[in-house]
């Protein structure tokens, strides 16, 4: 059952780059992308993303079945479950308003999300008694859906942006919207990094004290440019360290996360020169004639109708559930974790979109920046909150 399940999320994202790649091929239909009318090959690129979606979610049911328990108790799962929401809200979104560029946009976003989910352990373990709750697959379930909808309005935004910004010469703007999508080409780039030190069977070992002051040995899969605090490298001939990781970082193989994520933007940053050597320009510049023909105020309703989606449901998943499993594990509702802390920070951020967005007017290029800067809190909330600072959510 578990190979079952493999082949179905391998299967998934297939389906999910060729939906990309047809939605692509849509752009060249302006009457389609002036939301008059679904053309043939956006038609496709969305039967395809469905396709793809019911395959994810075959993956998702024969997981479940081969462990026993809702297949969100770690980072690979849940990340994996956070990407196929993302592309159930582009599909429900996408039925609503039939934007092929959304699909462009969204699609590779999400199979980003999916392969960026495939670089953690992905073997089937037993549930840690504190997760055995049935509020796991209620509290977690639900506030990844809230999530995945919030990020098409992240897509949304950055469509507006790219479309509306003035590329003609630099200023603050275009930099914080090149700054965006070198992050983007980060998770790539943390993704090639992986695979490529993966085929080489790269490994280094260090011995130092962990989290919990045991003497251990942390393996690193990449060279080392931060070592374990006050580590001693075990495997002679390899590259690094470079420094050591800060004492005060403790959460589980603390050292080693912040060695990926120094890999992840120097890889970003690595692609992002070639690219701009290559295309001798901005990449928002690059990308923005492909958008010249679309509705600009349909993309800014688009924004606006996710957050206004996905706002309560986020709600319900990551607070009201959250807090009563809490209660329940440990009694109390609120303890100021830091998971639970930035998951407040998330919901005040989006309904302070929301009152800026209905009584202060803050339609489309303010509110397309706010769009932006809620989905950086999100991926904070997942990557920075989970990998590196320690609290009772540090399952992975």
């Amino acid at each position: 059952m578990a190979e079952i399940s493999s082949s179905l999320l391998y299967a998934a994202f297939i389906i999910y780059f060729i939906a990309t790649a047809v939605f692509a091929v849509a752009l060249t239909d302006k009457k389609a992308d002036k939301g008059e009318s679904m053309s043939k090959w956006g038609r496709w690129g969305y039967i395809l993303s469905i396709v793809g979606f019911l395959s994810q979610l075959g993956y998702f049911i024969t997981r479940w079945i081969a462990s026993g328990h809702a297949p969100v108790s770690n980072l690979f799962e849940f990340t994996t479950f956070f990407g196929m929401m993302m592309v159930l809200g582009f599909i429900v979104i996408y039925a609503i308003y039939r934007l092929n560029v959304l699909g462009v946009f969204a699609m590779p976003i999400a199979l980003l999300i999916i392969a960026y989910a495939s670089m953690f352990p992905r073997e089937i373990e037993p549930l840690i008694p504190a997760l055995q709750s049935n509020w796991l697959k209620i509290h977690v379930t639900t506030a990844a859906l809230g999530e995945g909808i919030l990020a098409i309005s992240f897509v949304a935004g950055l469509i507006y942006l790219i479309a509306t910004i003035d590329q003609s010469k630099g200023s603050k703007k275009t930099g914080w919207l090149e700054f965006v999508l070198y992050t983007l080409l980060s998770t790539l780039g943390f993704i090639l990094v992986s695979i490529s030190f993966g085929l080489m069977d790269y490994q280094t070992t260090f011995e130092w004290v962990n989290e919990n002051d045991t003497k251990a040995e942390l393996v690193y899969e990449m060279p080392a440019i931060a070592g374990p605090h006050e580590g001693k490298m075990l495997t002679e001939g390899n590259f690094g360290p470079i420094f050591e990781a800060p004492a005060w970082m403790e959460g589980v193989d603390a050292p080693k996360k912040l060695n990926t994520f120094i890999w992840s933007l120097l890889s970003g940053l690595i692609l992002y020169g070639l690219l701009r050597l290559f295309l001798r320009q901005r990449l928002g510049a690059s990308l923005k004639p492909m958008l010249k023909n679309i509705n600009t105020e349909l993309v800014d309703e688009i924004s606006y109708r996710a957050v206004a989606i996905g706002f309560p449901v986020f709600t319900l998943g990551a607070l009201v559930f959250a807090m009563i499993w809490a209660q329940e594990a440990w009694t109390r509702f609120w303890g100021w974790d830091p998971k639970e802390v930035w998951a407040l920070i998330t919901f005040l951020f989006y309904a302070a979109y929301l009152h800026l967005r209905l009584t202060r007017d803050w339609h489309g290029e303010r509110s397309a920046w706010l769009c932006v800067l809620g989905f950086v809190i999100i991926m904070f909330n997942l990557i920075a909150v989970n990998l590196v600072i320690a609290g009772l959510h540090s399952y992975a």
